[in-house]
Parts: C-alpha cells; structure tokens; sequence
C-alpha cells in the first residue's frame, strides 16, 4: 500500500506521527461502453449546450446552479477566496462512546500506521481507546477541507474513519410507515423462533461475490473462443480529420461572413460565368493548332522534291 497522506495526531500535548492509507478497494466489474459493431470505445465530447461547440480544459470553470436554474460562474479567484485548510494535524476533540455515532455516517476508511518515532505514543492511544470503549472525535484536513473523523481500534491498528455531516443523512420520511401498526404476540412468537433458527456469527470469508465470479468466467470463455475485438489506431486519426475538416469549414464561413455575402456572392458568379467561356474558347483553339500540324506535313514532300530538281540540273 501506499500512502496517501502523512501527519500527526495531536493526543494532548503528545503528538502521534502516522501516514494514511486507505483501508477498502473497490473490486466491483467496471464495464466499458463501446460501439457493438466494432468494440471501439465510445468517447464523450466536453461540448457547450448553448452554442454546441467542444470546449478545452482550459475555458472550462465551475458554476453553481440555483434553485431557479440560474447559473452563477466562479472563477479561480472566487475559489481561492474560499475558506480551505491544508493542516497535517489529526485533533482530537472529545472522546464519545461508540453508540452514539450511528453507522450511518461513516464514509470512508482508512488505517493510520506510526513512524518509528512515534511507535510508543501510538500504542498509548490504541491502548486507551480500546480500554474506554470510546471513539475519538477528530477534525482532519486531508485534502483542502476540513472534516469530521473518528478514530477506532480494529484488530490492533488505528482506523479513521470519516464521517457525512448532520445534514447529509436524508430524513426516513415514509407514510406507510407513520401508522400505530404493530405485530401480534403470535406473529412476534414465530419471528423470534426464525430469528433463532438462523441465529450465528458474522464470518466475512463465509460470502462471495458470484456475479464477479461469473463475469470473469463469462469474460475467460469468450477469450478462450477467439471472440475479441481488435480496435483500430486509425479510428482515432479518422476522427481528427473529420473535426479538423469541420473546424477548417467553419474559419472559411467565418471568412466569408467577414467580406460580406454580397461580394462574395457576385464574385462566385463572375468566376462560374467565365469558365464556360474559356473552355469554348480552348475548343476553338485546338482545331487551329491540328491545321498547322496537317499544314507541315503537306509542305515537307514539296521542300524535298525542290530540292530533287535542283540537283538534277546542276548535274
């Protein structure tokens, strides 16, 4: 593993150096959108919704929606003028009993392993957690916003884990469930009886993931029967050509719109106009050029037979 982030956790007046690493990965199959015809994969464009043209990186900015669907832009500015903290200090705030954080807060993960240095101070506060059977609440900054965390002991190494604010966690809203309804003793009787039946110990290696299992089985057995896609390089070059053909298309418009559409219109016509007049004209001309041709060729015999009798007279 490695880590993600490195600080300290601020114990009273003993600081704990420690580095994070994530404590879960996602083994869930990713699948990929591609054309069925091909397997090529499909690509999206960053493209404007008013004037529908494809946007870089670098004109790109964030932009908060308002209930009535207004947009407010933010630029780099406005954003660093917002408050952040980039501390290396996990504190602890208070020590609150494990009950009183529903499970339903947690987010994320993650497992906190000491420097040498600081080896002994963390055993001290491993020890301690677990002896008071008591969670430690901690603010923490592991990116550029403060959060809410608490620290835990699972099997001998110190968990953070991350924890939603009071207002991310919806409201169990419900109609069907705000009725006085309540389960007779009969029922209670043969609910508790099941319960028993099925009664037993969490073992986390008892349960598997058979739709990934069965994926990668489907996935090897295809492999296994030649059926795979070879997508070609030059589809990405095509589809080059055709943007850069498209965006030559769009300066020439924008060109013509510029000289003005009248002028460019009359001058369109004049040069269709005489083009037709000058391949007339190279029609007329190349019949003239095949007479000289003929004509030289009937007066070459005549040269020589000239030049026949004059031989013969001086002879």
């Amino acid at each position: 593993m490695r880590a993600i982030w490195k600080g300290a956790v601020s114990f009273g007046l003993v600081n704990v150096p420690v580095r994070l690493f994530s404590a879960t990965e996602n083994h869930d199959v990713q699948f990929r959108q591609v054309h069925e015809k091909d397997g090529g994969r499909i690509r999206y464009q960053r493209v404007c919704a008013i004037d529908g043209e494809e946007v870089p990186y670098s004109d790109i900015a964030k932009g908060y929606e308002t209930s009535d669907g207004q947009m407010v832009v933010l630029s780099d500015q406005d954003m660093k003028s917002l408050p952040s903290r980039s501390s290396k200090e996990i504190s602890i705030e208070k020590f609150v009993p494990s009950e009183q954080i529903d499970p339903l807060l947690f987010d994320k993960s993650y497992y906190l392993e000491p420097d040498k240095t600081g080896l002994k101070p963390y055993v001290l506060l491993r020890d301690a957690l677990e002896k008071a059977d008591r969670m430690a609440l901690v603010t923490v900054s592991i990116r550029t916003r403060m959060t809410l965390a608490v620290l835990r002991v699972r099997e001998g190494v110190i968990v953070l884990q991350t924890l939603l604010w009071a207002d991310e966690v919806r409201a169990p809203e419900f109609e069907s469930l705000s009725e006085e309804t309540h389960a007779t003793t009969k029922e209670l009787a043969m609910a508790a009886s099941l319960v028993d039946s099925l009664s037993g110990d969490y073992e986390p290696d008892e349960f598997e993931d058979d739709y990934s299992e069965a994926v990668e089985a489907l996935v090897s057995s295809k492999i296994e029967g030649g059926e795979l896609k070879e997508t070609p390089e030059r589809a990405e070059e095509e589809t080059e050509v055709v943007d850069l053909l498209a965006a030559l298309q769009r300066s020439v418009d924008k060109a013509k719109a510029a000289r003005g559409g009248s002028g460019a219109s009359d001058a369109g016509a004049t040069e269709a106009s005489d083009e037709p007049a000058k391949k007339a004209a190279a029609k007329k001309t190349a019949p003239k050029t095949a007479a000289k041709k003929t004509t030289a060729k009937k007066t070459a015999p005549t040269k020589k037979a000239a030049a026949k009798k004059a031989s013969r007279k001086a002879s």
